[in-house]
């Protein structure tokens, strides 16, 4: 099982509110201290994370260049979902508002999805498993914690799984 790194203030708060044991360690840019970055250093002393302090440079190299706000963390990678947690998710809602996505394979729209439909509510989003972008870096950081907050679950058969949730009485508009 590999690590995966998360970067962004809100990224890496809303992995540390909802699942601080998937942290291995952080990073943080050398000298920086604002109100936004220390409560996040706080409770990850807290919960016992390794900090250490690293150049721009060496945080732009880890982040690939992309803007991390002086914090990345290594964490152990999220619970992949499936068909199979489909009706959990369903018994949580009354009235489930479901999104489902296809061919959605740039990170940055799979990013801006989840943000969205954690703004609307969205119980949960559907991709197919192949033809879908992969949950990195990029879509953590794109989504601003939806990533943590909103399940993404992906299906071998999209068409099925769809008929399925019709079969339950969900209804689909497109």
């Amino acid at each position: 099982m590999s690590n995966e790194f998360i970067y962004g203030i809100h990224a890496v708060k809303a992995v540390l509110e909802r699942e601080p044991e998937r942290f291995i360690e952080a990073y943080v840019l050398k000298g920086r201290q604002d109100d936004r970055l220390m409560p996040i250093l706080n409770d990850l002393q807290v919960c016992g994370v390794s900090i250490q302090q690293m150049t721009r440079k060496t945080l732009d190299d880890k982040a690939h260049g992309a803007n991390h706000q002086g914090i990345i963390a290594r964490v152990k990678p999220a619970k992949q979902l499936n068909e199979n947690d489909i009706d959990d998710i369903l018994a949580q809602h009354e009235t489930p508002l479901l999104l489902v996505l296809d061919g959605v394979t740039d990170p940055h729209n799979l990013g801006a999805c989840l943000r969205n439909a954690d703004a609307a509510g969205v119980a949960a989003i559907i991709v197919p498993k192949d033809r879908s972008a992969p949950m990195n870096a990029t879509v953590s950081k794109v989504a601003c914690g939806a990533a943590e907050v909103v399940p993404l679950i992906r299906v071998t058969n999209l068409a099925r799984t769809m008929r399925t949730l019709q079969e339950q009485g969900i209804w689909f508009v497109g």
